[in-house]
């Protein structure tokens, strides 16, 4: 028997890109250095093309991010020319009514500032304060949500794990400052914001996985698995405690903790294309660990590369309907957003992973929603799935 599960009204159902990612014509930032995007999708000429697939989807809220190296290409100076760019994109939007989360910080930053060191400078916190504050006059009036930074805690993978620029490994050092330097910069942000646009809404972009011991009886598995969660999930937030308006949760993995190299074992009965698990139920513990925050939550991100599209139907269903049971049990999530509208450039893995609702032709740059886009579409418009 079907049963229809309804979601909370004025419920935001949405879907996510990222600048660097998709725009394309991104040159002077670290990561064109090393991964060039070259022309990515070409979405910074072809973003109403691609609005009128949110409002044939019936997305009503979009996230995407300001690429700070086109606002500020030298260090103090503005181009409001490209300012006056992501107000286009803003009034696009708008126009189709659409709900918009602006975020300031996706992982690039200006060469000017990488050449300063980036996030080991402390003076990186004054230069996106800054900014922060140009972009709260210039484009607040558009903006219904903003972020600061997104997903700090994956970014410092680059001073640990050496995978983004700087690729620096085991620094701890630098992972210090760096880790520092980002709580700070969040929270210049948020009061920059709200001191040009006081009834703002400010908040964080935090990924969140959903870290278990193999066997609940193993006290060091359990040990194991608490430290992760508390060091991945939970530090950065607790720093930042009184500074957000609502938080945005990024649900990609679970991990299955043993005391015993590689440390990780899922059962992966069912991966994505990238070798990721699909644990749907993830998503449910993660959102009741941030209800103790006492603010509203909006899932983010999530998705998953699936270029044939086998699993994404059922891999939408499967996560809403952990988040109608997070809702159910008194959690307040207001809004879901996909990763991601379109296909784009999946930083160091290149554009061989597929996360999009729309496929793109990276020959033609053709546009073609896949099978999921229109089931997630149904699923927006009736505000409910079932089951």
């Amino acid at each position: 028997m079907t049963k229809i599960l309804k979601f909370p009204k004025d419920f935001l159902w949405g879907s996510a890109i990222s600048s660097y990612q998709a725009e394309g014509g991104i040159e002077h930032c670290d990561w064109s250095k090393e991964y060039s995007a070259g022309k990515a999708c070409d979405h910074y000429h072809r973003f109403e093309e691609d609005f009128d697939w949110l409002e044939k989807l019936n997305q009503n809220a979009f996230s995407f991010s300001i690429e700070w190296s086109r606002i500020e290409p030298e260090p103090g100076k503005f181009d409001y020319k490209e300012i006056e760019h992501y107000r286009k994109i803003l009034l696009a939007l708008k126009e189709r009514n659409i709900r918009t989360f602006v975020t300031l910080w996706h992982y690039t930053n200006p060469v000017w500032l990488a050449e300063m060191g980036a996030w080991t400078n402390k003076e990186i916190v004054n230069y996106f304060e800054g900014y922060a504050k140009v972009m709260a006059e210039q484009l607040g009036d558009l903006v219904d949500f903003w972020v600061t930074l997104n997903e700090p805690m994956v970014y410092l993978k680059a001073y640990c794990a050496g995978r983004f620029p700087p690729f620096q490994k085991r620094n701890i050092f630098n992972f210090r400052k760096v880790f520092n330097n980002l709580i700070k910069a969040h929270q210049k942000g948020y009061h920059a914001i709200h001191e040009k646009k006081p009834e703002a809404q400010v908040g964080i972009k935090k990924t969140v996985s959903y870290f278990e011991p193999a066997r609940n009886y193993c006290l060091i598995e359990k040990f194991i698995a608490f430290l992760l969660h508390y060091s991945a999930n939970s530090y950065f937030l607790k720093r930042i405690e009184n500074t957000f308006d609502y938080i945005g949760l990024q649900y990609y993995r679970h991990f299955r903790i043993v005391f015993y190299p590689p440390f990780f074992r899922n059962f992966d009965k069912r991966v994505n294309d990238i070798g990721w698990e699909i644990y749907p139920e993830g998503i449910y513990h993660g959102l009741k660990y941030l209800k103790r925050f006492g603010k509203p939550i909006y899932v983010t991100e999530n998705g998953l590369a699936d270029a044939q599209d086998k699993y994404r139907k059922e891999f939408i269903r499967d996560h809403l309907f952990w988040v109608y049971k997070a809702i159910e049990e008194g959690v307040d999530v207001r809004g879901y957003f996909h990763w991601s509208l379109i296909d784009n450039l999946e930083w160091e893995k290149g554009f061989m992973p597929r996360f999009g609702l729309i496929e793109i032709d990276y020959q033609t740059l053709e546009r073609k929603p896949r099978p999921s886009a229109f089931y997630y579409g149904e699923i927006s418009k009736n505000n409910s799935i079932k089951i």
